[in-house]
């Protein structure tokens, strides 16, 4: 049913995405899917990198990583924004139909009253593509 699912990665907190990661393994595997670890970083040096192509690179090292788990194609695909945060949504989704992308895992946070001020980026992807998307709350499978 699914070819490609397109996973947002947060290199600075892969622990926190976790509970997304186990559920991408499990579909990849189930559907015989490629896995494509989409990444959006800054022209200028963060945390995780100190510019774009190292960037790249801990994404693609990341990806064949998770390929070990889960035995399916990976691919990367690194977007370089002005502003990351500001941009994301618009950046995810734009993501979606450059990488092909038919489904889309995302992890998410409970809902809050915050929410209706700042809708979740989740949300927002899956009322602007034609793609499924996924949500994982934390602490989703346990």
């Amino acid at each position: 049913m699914y070819r490609k699912i397109m996973v947002p990665i947060d290199l600075a907190h892969i622990e926190v995405i976790e509970p997304a990661l186990q559920t991408v393994a499990d579909l990849a595997k189930h559907y015989d899917a490629e896995v494509c670890y989409v990444g959006i970083t800054s022209s200028t040096p963060g945390s995780v990198a100190r510019t774009p192509e190292e960037f790249s690179q801990k994404l693609e090292a990341f990806a064949q990583k998770r390929a070990a788990v889960h035995g399916q194609p990976v691919s990367t695909h690194t977007i370089v924004s002005p502003d990351p945060i500001a941009d994301l949504d618009d950046d995810l989704i734009e993501a979606i139909d450059k990488v092909g992308a038919d489904l889309v895992v995302m992890p998410t946070h409970p809902p809050k009253h915050l929410d209706v001020i700042m809708p979740s980026h989740g949300g927002k992807v899956a009322t602007h593509t034609k793609a499924s998307v996924f949500l994982v709350r934390p602490g989703a499978g346990e």
